[in-house]
């Protein structure tokens, strides 16, 4: 009789992890997590006794596609968001309860792109809330990827904890073949769990890296290996062992100016995408329906179109900020190159892409108004 080896024996895992959350049944835990314990003992010693304090983990639910379901198993970028509760997402990946004491709790379910203002700052005050108790490690927020940056810059901004916050989303809903969401989630609670993990900031966990949700920005709308950072991975999740390679620098959690605790309203910030043969109503528009900053996502080195110069002056002279990102994806923006901004009292995004400046840009006008401040802002976060 020829054996198989067991290297190549498939397991159906994706499979029965779609139809876990499909029907609410568990599955046996996933082999080959590298979970830290007692070694053996030696012959004629006692066994060390085991290990029994694990990292107490909170899971906020928002929705997303890790908590989508498809009509088929092939339908992989054709689902519906926002199905499977928060509860079944646990329940659906045992191997959980191997690394942390893990619970709860459903904030929203809903897909990401219908985020709005008000969601997060009802998030942040709920995971401000949930840090600041002694019973909780670590916070994992299941959230989907359309808008997933945002809300972990928003959360690096204003909940004051050096306690890991890591955001975990998937490209594929879980009842895909090669679904992505359980490896995720299970990496995400390794790393809320991680004391290595804490004062870095809110991170994302997808794809086995661990990205700064500062930095990283989803640049693939149709493969797992969806978010990058230009400035490259803090690390990685392998087999549940965390490795890091790099550190933030910028400011964040417990060093940040902004605590979510003294805000309940964000001023509105609008993007206008800069492109060839652009036209002055965007932007006037954005001021008639209440903006107070714009955020000119400019070709190249955030450039403005001499055309547009007269205009953004003009919103500028009536209070409005006007800050200057850069559609391209990677670099930053030059103070006082293609446009002089001292001259013009405008602001610059550095190397924040136009959606993480709408956010900073939004926080940062609950404190100040004054362009040379705004400024310093933008150089330190």
């Amino acid at each position: 009789m020829q054996l198989v080896p067991p290297a190549y024996r498939p397991t159906g895992r994706p499979i029965a992890f779609a139809l876990a959350l499909s029907v609410g049944l568990s599955l046996a835990p996933l082999p080959g997590i590298a979970l830290e314990g007692p070694a053996p003992a030696k012959p004629g010693e006692a066994a060390a006794p085991a290990a029994t304090t694990k990292p107490r983990v909170v899971i906020v639910a928002t929705g997303g596609t890790i908590a989508g379901a498809g009509a088929d198993a092939a339908n992989s970028a054709t689902y519906q968001a926002a199905k499977v509760p928060v509860d079944k997402l646990i329940a659906a990946v045992p191997a959980i309860a191997q690394v942390a004491e893990v619970r709860g709790e459903q904030a929203f379910q809903i897909a990401s792109e219908s985020f709005t203002n008000a969601q997060l700052i009802q998030l942040a005050k709920q995971v401000s809330a949930l840090v600041k108790r002694d019973d909780v490690d670590g916070v994992v927020i299941t959230h989907g990827t359309d808008t997933v940056e945002e809300t972990a810059y928003f959360l690096d901004l204003v909940v004051k904890t050096d306690k890991p916050i890591v955001m975990v989303a998937s490209m594929r809903p879980s009842t895909a073949i090669s679904a992505d969401g359980a490896l995720n989630l299970l990496d995400a609670v390794v790393v809320a769990g991680a004391k290595d993990a804490r004062a870095k900031g809110v991170l994302l966990t997808m794809n086995d890296e661990i990205q700064a949700g500062r930095d990283t920005t989803k640049r693939v709308n149709i493969k797992p290996s969806a978010f990058f950072s230009q400035w490259g991975p803090l690390g990685m999740v392998v087999e549940g062992k965390t490795y890091w390679f790099r550190a933030p620098v910028k400011r964040h959690g417990t060093t940040s100016e902004f605590d979510i605790d003294s805000i309940d309203t964000l001023p509105d910030v609008a993007i206008v995408y800069g492109s060839g043969n652009m036209h002055p109503e965007p932007y006037t528009s954005a001021v008639t329906t209440g903006a107070k900053a714009i955020i000119h996502a400019g070709t190249g080195n955030g450039s403005v179109a001499g055309y547009l110069v007269d205009t953004l002056k003009d919103i500028r002279s009536k209070g409005v900020q006007i800050i200057r990102s850069s559609r391209v994806g990677d670099g930053f923006v030059l103070r006082n190159a293609e446009q002089p901004d001292d001259k013009y009292d405008w602001v610059v995004a550095h190397d924040l892409n136009p959606q993480k400046a709408k956010i900073l840009a939004a926080v940062a006008l609950t404190k100040t108004q004054d362009t040379k401040e705004l400024q310093r802002i933008f150089w330190e976060y």
